[in-house]
């Protein structure tokens, strides 16, 4: 499977442990810049998963089906494991191990692996064997309590924080970091990813600025939650929406130039008590247009204005098309790989194949 592989990940053996969200999320990003991996999941699944919805978070694997029940096809896995470098699962903690698949037993198997185990509550803890999602893992964090309008309750922001920011792209982050320790030491080691210490871990910039005490528990009224007239979305003539970001003194200025306001008609950007009064006027201007007409205004602007785009719009916007962020894998649109690499650039992925491979044929020289 290596030949075909392209990107700075070539040549890397990855046995994922089919599940769902965060631990495949991070598999395929892993696949994405050339890794080969290898999905062990149940037989008859084929590429639809669990939900029975397709699913392109699969792109770029090789299936191999086994019931992680029956002793001849954890002896087939096991020996798989021996060639790789690297396993990616997402069960309760226990799981592998009651199943013969546990770091101890892989690991003096092949002492050079890295065992990367996703969770949301982590390995250990009251918490460890509960069941939860995305905005459970959130919601000890103080993140989603930080999220919404003010007077209103906190708003899920999708599954994006607990499942993908703080879980897939730590434990992308914690195999290369562990592969990089591996180069001096010739060892393995395990990596336990707990979405509730990833999403901890990205709110750092809050957590500095309630430390200066520049950040209130209030939700939305503080400068990054919408509390601030000048980083908030704005509907505009068409009942469409543009996001507004003008933090920054000068950006602000050219922010008011383009609506056609001057800054000795309005309160100072920074007096919070009298946003209520600028907010009303950034309304007011920024109804007077349209979402596109706006979008053409600021479109070469620093006042960091964009239109707000759907899914179906994304793809046609002139930059993400320019980069062509979003491309058709298997009949759907989806991202393309990221970041991008000027010598060792990944390829453009491939749909997920149904068909399972025998494991033994797999990785041998």
């Amino acid at each position: 499977m290596t030949d075909s592989k392209q990107g700075p990940l070539a040549g890397l053996k990855v046995v994922e442990f089919a599940g769902l969200g965060p631990a495949p999320h991070a598999a395929m990003l892993l696949a994405d810049q050339g890794a080969d991996v290898v999905s062990v999941q149940r037989p008859g699944i084929g590429v639809n998963g669990i939900t029975g919805t397709p699913s392109g978070v699969k792109r770029g694997r090789t299936i191999v089906e086994a019931d992680l029940k029956n002793p001849a096809d954890i002896a087939a896995i096991l020996d798989l494991i021996d060639r790789a470098d690297v396993i990616v699962e997402g069960f309760r903690p226990g799981v592998m191990e009651r199943l013969g698949l546990g770091p101890d037993v892989v690991l003096e198997r092949n002492p050079r692996i890295v065992f990367a185990r996703m969770t949301g509550w982590g390995q250990d803890g009251p918490f460890a064997q509960r069941a939860g999602h995305d905005m459970n893992y959130i919601s000890l964090t103080g993140l989603l309590h930080a999220i919404g309008r003010q007077g209103e309750r906190p708003v899920p922001p999708l599954n994006l924080v607990g499942d993908f920011a703080g879980g897939s792209m730590f434990l992308v982050f914690g195999v290369l970091a562990a592969l990089y320790e591996r180069n001096t030491s010739g060892k393995g080691q395990v990596i336990d990813v707990a979405m509730v210490d990833g999403a901890s871990l990205i709110g750092q910039m809050q957590w500095d600025f309630r430390g200066q005490g520049i950040w209130s528990d209030e939700r939305g009224v503080n400068t990054l939650d919408g509390g601030a007239p000048f980083y908030d979305t704005y509907e505009t003539a068409d009942g469409k929406y543009v996001s507004v970001g003008a933090i920054e003194p000068q950006f602000f200025a050219e922010l008011l130039d383009k609506l056609g306001l001057k800054q000795e008609d309005l309160p100072y950007q920074l007096d919070q008590a009298r946003w209520p009064e600028l907010r009303a006027a950034l309304e007011a201007a920024l109804k007077t247009r349209t979402r596109d007409e706006w979008a053409e205004v600021f479109f070469d602007s620093d006042a960091c204005v964009a239109p707000i785009l759907t899914f179906e719009e994304a793809s046609k916007h002139p930059h993400m098309a320019a980069r062509q962020n979003l491309q058709e894998v298997g009949g759907a649109m989806a991202p393309m790989p990221a970041p991008r690499f000027s010598r060792t650039p990944a390829a453009t992925p491939e749909a997920p194949n149904p068909t399972a491979v025998d494991p033994a044929t797999l990785w041998r020289d």
